[in-house]
């Protein structure tokens, strides 16, 4: 057996178990008799999607096994696992009793992660053209495995919790389900998937002040949401505050990226 053509394949049959796992939660929320230990369960396999599609990728760079065969490879598993699966899982969960409008609601979402990572592969490509190109410590919009992960994040919640009580005892709700929250957000992370805000790859993560504060603050939220309220909520406090600190550093680098932009804009001049 050729051991590099081994090595070549592991990061891809680490990607081929992610689309599985999309794959199949997709098959348990198709049918008519749908049940919420369905969603539930499906769910679950999202998560397991995301610790698959979080490895593959460093594990092709740790053997060097980097390729644009992979690079494609990826996202077209992504589009299903962390796109289709997501919003099909949204609409037997919260959608399934407005029809049409909640199609178009998972839609908008499904489009949005598929023009984020087409421009994903287009700017991987450009980069990787770059003979001195180093790991990016930005991408551009959110990336669609953790839009993913917000959604897991909302069903596993309600849950563990029989709902979303703080919204039902104001009138929110209906059959314990807020439609206007769950569209929101729907709509807010395809948004944010298309945006020109830059999220932290964590790539180039190295112990200093910066990551040692970042470490405090994820720490003391888990431990005061586990002891206050419910661990159920710990997941979308972490994403909560990775948007947060994407727009933190846009806001605060602006003008140091716009600077950048224009000496980029005027180098073909020279």
């Amino acid at each position: 057996m050729d051991l590099k053509k081994t090595i070549f394949i592991l990061p891809n049959l680490l990607t081929a178990a992610s689309l599985f796992c999309g794959m199949w939660a997709i098959v348990r929320c198709v049918g008519v008799d749908v049940t919420d230990e369905d969603v539930y369960r499906s769910s679950l396999l999202l998560f397991y999607a995301f610790m698959f599609d979080l490895f593959d990728g460093r594990v092709a760079r740790m053997t060097r096994t980097q390729s644009a065969f992979g690079v494609e490879f990826d996202s077209l598993a992504d589009l299903i696992s962390f796109g289709v699966a997501p919003a099909i899982i949204v609409y037997r969960w919260a959608f399934e009793d407005i029809g049409f409008v909640g199609v178009v609601i998972c839609f908008v979402y499904v489009l949005s992660g598929a023009v984020r990572l087409a421009r994903f592969n287009v700017l991987a490509h450009r980069s990787k053209a770059k003979k001195d190109a180093k790991p990016d410590k930005y991408m551009l919009g959110l990336p669609i495995p953790l839009a993913a992960a917000f959604i897991v994040a909302l069903v596993v919640a309600s849950r563990a919790m029989g709902g979303w009580p703080w919204l039902t005892s104001h009138g929110l709700t209906v059959k314990g389900m807020s439609y206007p929250m769950i569209a929101l957000v729907m709509l807010v992370l395809a948004g944010l998937m298309v945006s020109a805000v830059k999220f932290r790859s964590f790539k180039d993560l190295k112990v200093n002040a910066f990551s040692a504060t970042v470490l405090l603050i994820v720490l003391c939220t888990t431990a005061f949401l586990w002891l206050k309220y419910s661990p159920a909520y710990i997941l979308i406090a972490l994403l909560l505050m990775y948007v947060g600190m994407g727009f933190g550093e846009a806001i605060v680098f602006w003008p140091r990226r716009r600077r950048e932009k224009r000496e980029a804009d005027r180098e073909p001049m020279r």
